[in-house]
């Protein structure tokens, strides 16, 4: 009974997660138009469009690799902040490397191309999405396997 009380605490938190890591890439992206966004309500919009797409995007390839964060953890009953975060961090990594969102010229001050910072940006999205997950889920990783205390 309790291993079924844990994954909806794990999907719940895979959830808040995600919307965490998609709120940090649209915070990334928009950021420094934070004063023009209080006026503009298509600023606004779009604000709200990149944390969907950030949110969707951090679901998508995000589940797998955390599923077996997930695992190892519960298993090993990692309970580290520093073990999610760079768990976030390794798995934001995976996907801007893997779906080729990685820009080649992005070091280069001639051709910045399209996402400035896009590196730092994916780095902080997986610390976000990371330790997101450790406050809901992670601090109790394996606590469900430890027997109940004696009356």
């Amino acid at each position: 009974m309790r291993f079924i009380g844990r994954v909806f605490v794990i999907f719940f938190a895979f959830l808040i997660a995600c919307m965490a890591a998609g709120l940090t890439i649209a915070f990334g992206f928009f950021g420094q138009e934070w004063a023009l966004m209080q006026s503009d309500p298509v600023a606004r919009g779009t604000f709200w469009i990149a944390t969907v797409v950030g949110t969707s995007f951090a679901g998508v390839k995000g589940f797998l690799p955390l599923l077996l964060v997930i695992i190892l953890s519960e298993a090993f009953k990692l309970r580290s902040f520093i073990f999610y975060a760079l768990a976030g961090i390794g798995i934001a990594l995976t996907a801007y490397y893997g779906w080729g969102f990685a820009n080649p010229y992005e070091e280069s001050i001639d051709a910045p191309g399209p996402i400035s910072h896009g590196l730092q940006q994916v780095v902080a999205a997986g610390v976000v999405f990371g330790l997101a997950y450790w406050l809901v889920a992670g601090r109790k990783a394996g606590k469900w396997l430890e027997p109940y205390p004696p009356r």
